[in-house]
């Protein structure tokens, strides 16, 4: 592809004509010339791209190990909630609208009461841990 565009545009760019309007060898030659030119570097390229492949595969390793797979050790567990912070996380939400349904200012009431049962929660849910204990 590359050659034939170099070709061409050699041939249509410098014709050399004698008086009779013929091409002379000159032009030929440097045709020629110019074709192995490109011709030797695409070699050169190619040969390039090769050597890049082989050292490629070259650093690719491979492990072997002759002992028996280890199980992966488990996942940490996850630590699970105290009674204590259980409680009072329902007591919060249940007071908050137990407060809002009951008092007559509704956001006041809601704070009011999320505050008292997260308390009572706590204290619920920490009695409750001790038992267990």
């Amino acid at each position: 592809m590359i050659l034939a565009a170099v070709g061409v545009l050699s041939l249509s760019s410098c014709k050399n004509t004698d008086k009779q309007g013929v091409i002379t060898d000159d032009v030929h030659q440097a045709t020629i010339d110019s074709m192995k030119q490109v011709a030797e570097k695409q070699r050169i390229i190619d040969s390039m791209q090769i050597v890049s492949q082989n050292t490629q595969k070259q650093k690719e390793v491979v492990v072997v190990h002759d002992q028996a797979p280890v199980a992966a050790a488990p996942a940490p567990r996850r630590k699970k909630w105290s009674g204590a912070a259980k409680g009072a996380v329902i007591g919060a939400g249940v007071g908050a609208v137990t407060g809002a349904v009951i008092s007559k200012k509704k956001g006041e009431g809601a704070i009011i009461g999320g505050l008292a049962g997260a308390g009572v929660g706590a204290g619920v849910g920490a009695v409750l841990d001790d038992k267990k204990k």
